[in-house]
Order: structure tokens, then C-alpha cells, then sequence
């Protein structure tokens, strides 16, 4: 049972009570706003083995209230979160695998750490000081996602079990060889997942290469505020901080040009449900498209806003990074690879740098030099509406 925050006593009430009195009072009360406190944990167990016999673990991290995020070290994926609606039911928000085989098999990246680069690069190809660099092709004529073997497809290592006063968290480490997917220079990539008291997880990427390369790092989860499997997400009412969109062409690869959204049906500065306007994208089967995000580019600030008025559940979404990907799993089809979930019955909310950005000098660089770190955090908390 969530528990009343300690309140102050007035110097009224105070003489009124006695000092002694007050002091029992306050340890009383103390101990009934943190007591849930030792309820904080981090639980592992093993999840089984990829094909070439990698063991593969699941964590679980549990808040004061007993809500938990699921994580397993195989690409680095949020299996599921748990939190309450407003009748205090605890429900699974994001789609995935009741096992490891799903996440074995090609999926649609529920809940993974996507790397080397997330969203797609024209044509799999980019130059870095006159040298040309050629991908895997896996989208059509382009790169999606990393490649064929990304970093959702490979064993990360849990390099520390993160405890403070007010989360649970794991730091996960992951080296990415030079020429990996036909990118140059080993990239050092650190992920912490962190769960706090407050329904709150935090996903902060940092990496350093040996040779510039570039580097786009998202996490790709799918939600459904209702609860996974529950229907469509049409109902949900989603803001997002943004005026503009990429305009892209029929490949999905940005033309360049930056569209306002005003008096479109990528327009959601004002709040209003997911599924007003997403028959109109006919193209696009949904939404699919890069947002960009107001305010200044490092700094954490809002994203993303969601409502499902059905359960009262609410997530917001802030990041550092300039662009926000909305995609509404217009290719699910309901068939086991999908894990059984049909079109539309989730959202994804992709905080990352643009698509195709290293093709596109008038979009932010994504090449990270080995002089450089590369920074980026991104929250969702989960709260509750009326």
C-alpha cells in the first residue's frame, strides 16, 4: 500500500503534544513512509541459452511499491513493466515473449537496446573522411536497426547491480568489435537501466569508440497502457513536445526537409487519441515517423505525453536526445513471431537521433570521435490519471 509522506508538525500542535510525544510521533510516521523500503530488490534467474550455449538471465527490479521492471542481458531487453492502474491492479505495459525462444527468432525489437545504429541509413552506406563504409541491408534498400546481428542480437554483460536510497538498476556493458556489421572502430557501449521509487525508469547511454564511427542508440519498447494484449492503443491520448516532423520519401529515409505538423495527422501538440487520424496514413499502414523535439538538444526536457483513459495509466517521456520516433506496430499481424499481437495494439516511442543522419549534413551528427563520449538519457515514468 503506497504510504503518506511525513508531514510537519506545527509548534502548536507541538506544545500541545509534548516533546515526547512528538518525537514518537515523528518515528512512527517515518517509519511507515519508508517501511516498504526493504520490499527494493533485485531478483535473477536463468532465462536459458542462446544457440551457441550463452547463458541468458533474467533480472527483475522491484520498487517500494512492489512494481517491477523485467530485464534479461540478451540484447539488452526490457521484457516487461509492471505497474497499477487507478483501482491499484498491476498490469505488464509492454509487448514481448513469455521466453527466451521468441527473442531468439527475428521479432519486431519489443523492448530492445537497439545499436549500432537505430532507425535506417540510406542505402546501408556512409562516408567518414573519404572512406566509404557499406552495412548489412535488412529494410528494403536500406540499414535498419544495427544490421542483421545488432545489439538487441548479442549477449550484454551486467557489469554492476546499481542500489541507491530510491531505485534498483543494472549497468550493462557491451563491446562492439571494429568492422562489426561493416562499422569502423570498436565501440564501448554502457546501458543503465534504472527503477525507481516513484514508478520511474531511467535508460542512460554512454559509449567511446577507438575510431570515429556513428552512433545511434535507442531502446525500442512497445506499450500498451492497458495492458499488453489488451486491443488497440486508439483510445490513448498521446501530446507530443514537438511542431515538426521529417519529411521522408518512399523508402522511409529522410528527404531533409523539416515539415510542420500543423494541420496534419502527425499533429499532436494539442493531446487527443492515438487513433483519430491513423487511417489517413495509408502509406505507412500508421505512424511511423521522426519527431523533433522541442527545447535544446542535451538537455533532459519533455517528449512525449500518453493517456489511456481506460485504466487511468500515464507515461511520460523525456530525453536529451533531438528526435522522437513514433511507431504504432503497423506490421504486427498477430502470428507467434509477433508474439500474438495484431496491428496497432502498441506504440513505440523511439528517442533518438534522426534517421539517416549520416547522410544528411543539415541534420545533428551522429559520429562520434575517440576524443568524445557519446551522453544520452531518456525516462518513462509511469503515474496515474483520474
Amino acid at each position: 500500500m503506497h504510504q503518506r509522506p511525513f508531514q510537519s508538525i506545527s509548534l502548536r500542535t507541538l506544545n500541545r503534544l509534548g516533546t515526547g510525544i512528538y518525537l514518537l510521533a515523528i518515528s512512527i510516521t517515518s517509519m511507515n513512509a519508508y517501511s516498504d523500503d526493504s520490499k527494493m530488490r533485485i531478483d535473477s534467474a536463468p532465462y536459458g541459452k542462446t544457440a551457441d550455449g550463452q547463458n541468458v538471465t533474467l533480472f527483475t527490479l522491484v520498487n517500494a511499491s512492489g512494481n517491477t521492471v523485467e530485464m534479461i542481458d540478451y540484447g539488452a531487453i526490457v521484457v516487461s513493466i509492471n505497474v497499477p492502474d487507478r483501482n491499484g491492479k498491476r498490469t505488464n505495459v509492454t509487448a514481448g515473449f513469455a521466453s527466451l525462444d521468441g527473442y531468439l527468432q527475428r521479432h519486431p525489437y519489443f523492448g530492445s537496446t537497439v545499436g549500432r545504429f537505430c532507425n535506417r541509413i540510406a542505402k546501408g552506406k556512409f562516408s567518414i573522411d573519404g572512406k566509404t563504409y557499406s552495412l548489412a541491408i535488412n529494410n528494403g534498400p536500406n540499414h535498419l536497426h544495427g544490421g542483421e546481428v545488432g545489439f538487441d542480437k548479442l549477449v550484454w554483460r551486467v557489469s554492476e547491480k546499481l542500489k541507491a536510497d530510491n531505485s534498483v538498476g543494472l549497468r550493462l556493458l557491451l563491446s562492439s568489435p571494429d568492422g562489426q556489421e561493416g562499422y569502423p572502430g570498436t565501440l564501448k557501449v554502457v546501458a543503465d537501466y534504472v527503477w525507481d521509487n516513484e514508478n520511474t525508469l531511467t535508460v542512460r547511454f554512454t559509449a567511446n569508440t577507438d575510431k570515429a564511427t556513428h552512433v545511434n542508440l535507442t531502446n525500442h519498447a512497445y506499450f500498451n497502457l492497458s495492458g499488453a494484449g489488451s486491443g488497440t492503443v486508439y483510445k490513448h491520448e498521446l501530446e507530443l513536445a514537438s511542431d515538426q516532423y521529417l519529411d521522408v520519401d518512399e523508402n522511409m529515409i529522410p528527404t531533409g526537409k523539416i515539415s510542420n505538423v500543423k494541420g496534419t495527422p502527425l499533429d499532436f501538440m494539442v493531446k487527443h487519441p492515438i487513433g483519430d487520424k491513423i487511417q489517413e496514413l495509408v502509406e505507412t499502414k500508421g505512424y511511423d515517423h521522426c519527431f523533433v523535439v522541442r527545447g535544446e538538444t542535451g538537455k533532459l526536457r519533455l517528449a512525449a505525453n500518453v493517456v489511456d483513459p481506460a485504466s487511468g495509466r500515464s507515461m511520460e517521456v523525456r530525453t536529451t536526445q533531438p528526435g522522437i520516433q513514433l511507431y504504432t506496430g503497423n506490421f504486427l499481424d498477430g502470428t507467434s513471431g509477433n508474439a500474438g499481437f495484431k496491428q496497432h495494439e502498441a506504440f513505440c516511442l523511439e528517442t533518438q537521433h534522426f534517421p539517416d543522419a549520416p547522410n544528411q549534413s543539415s541534420f545533428l551528427t551522429t559520429l562520434l570521435k575517440p576524443s568524445e563520449t557519446l551522453k544520452e538519457t531518456t525516462t518513462y515514468h509511469f503515474g496515474l490519471v483520474k
